[in-house]
C-alpha cells in the first residue's frame, strides 16, 4: 500500500517499451488480443475496462489494478462506477479481493490528482 504509484507507472511505460524489443512477438500478440477483444461492440469500452478491473482485484494483480484504473478513467468510467465494480469483485473473490480495495483507492487517489 505504500508503492510510490508514479514510479509505478513509469517503470511500466518504459517497460512496455523494452518488452516490445525483447519478446516482440509476445506484445504485438497480446495487442491484437487486447485491440481486439478491448474494443466496443455489445459491451462499451468503458465496460470492458470495469469488467477487466474486477477480474484484477479478484485475482489479485495489484499491478493490473493500477493499470485497469488508468484505462478506466481514460475510457470516462466515474470513480464510483470504478468503486462499485471493485465491490462485485470483493462479493465474488472474498477475502483475498477486500485486500485489494486499499489498492484501488490508492491508484483513484493518484490518478484523480494527476487529472
Amino acid at each position: 500500500m505504500t508503492q510510490d504509484l508514479a514510479e509505478f507507472y513509469q517503470e511500466w511505460d518504459e517497460a512496455r517499451g523494452t518488452m516490445r524489443d525483447v519478446v516482440p512477438n509476445v506484445m504485438r500478440g497480446f495487442g491484437g488480443l487486447n485491440q481486439a477483444v478491448m474494443k466496443g461492440g455489445a459491451l462499451s469500452v468503458s465496460e470492458k475496462e470495469l469488467i477487466a478491473l474486477a477480474i484484477s482485484v479478484a485475482v489479485p494483480c495489484a499491478a493490473c489494478i493500477n493499470l485497469h484504473i488508468r484505462a478506466c478513467l481514460k475510457v470516462g468510467a466515474t470513480r464510483e462506477q470504478i468503486l462499485e465494480a471493485a465491490g462485485v469483485s470483493v462479493v465474488m473473490g472474498g477475502g483475498p479481493a477486500l485486500t485489494q480495495m486499499p489498492v484501488v483507492m490508492a491508484a483513484l487517489k493518484h490518478l484523480e490528482k494527476e487529472a
